[in-house]
């Protein structure tokens, strides 16, 4: 049985490539997708100012109270993470700084990403997710590359896909 995890869909496109894959894992493993897009999440502020209404706290306290492991989904933007990410991972390495109990709450959670593009990724697209992960004393659990090919998930990719999901319940390694 696959722990309690959650997928963080950072995407332009709500319903795009990258979904697909989340929505591939998210099918076999029962995690539910958090689609950045959808929220309304202010980029990083060192005053820690935001908007009465911005969602990042909410969304972040529900995934560190619930959910053993997260897993983030990306496209590949320009050789790196997506805007909508790196928001997301700007906000959640300060909560140690602003929130420590919150942060702390990480600590021996496991994190694994996702990407998606055309069948190559560039040389430490996933440098960031896992320096992110040790910063947090979360175990980092590995990574996938996708693609898709004529608008659909090719074999390979569910091949890839399904031993990543079989990963995600084996101890990270160090």
């Amino acid at each position: 049985m696959i722990n309690k995890g959650i997928i963080i869909l950072g995407s332009s496109r709500s319903k795009g490539d990258t979904f697909q894959m989340a929505n591939y894992v998210s099918n076999k493993t029962g995690f539910p997708i958090i689609d950045l897009k959808e929220k309304k999440i202010g980029e990083f502020d060192y005053d820690n100012q935001y908007a009465e209404d911005d969602e990042f706290m909410p969304i972040i306290r529900q995934i560190a109270k619930n959910y053993q492991t997260i897993i983030v989904a990306s496209p590949v933007y320009w050789y790196s993470m997506s805007g909508i990410m790196k928001t997301f991972f700007d906000r959640l390495s300060d909560i140690i700084r602003y929130e420590k109990d919150t942060g702390r709450m990480f600590r021996g959670k496991s994190m694994a990403a996702i990407s998606c593009s055309g069948p190559d990724i560039v040389d430490g697209f996933y440098m960031p997710y896992r320096e992110s992960a040790n910063y947090l004393g979360m175990q980092y659990l590995g990574e996938v590359h996708t693609w898709i090919t004529e608008g659909a998930i090719d074999e390979e990719v569910k091949s890839k896909l399904n031993m990543f999901i079989a990963k995600l319940n084996q101890p990270a390694e160090f």
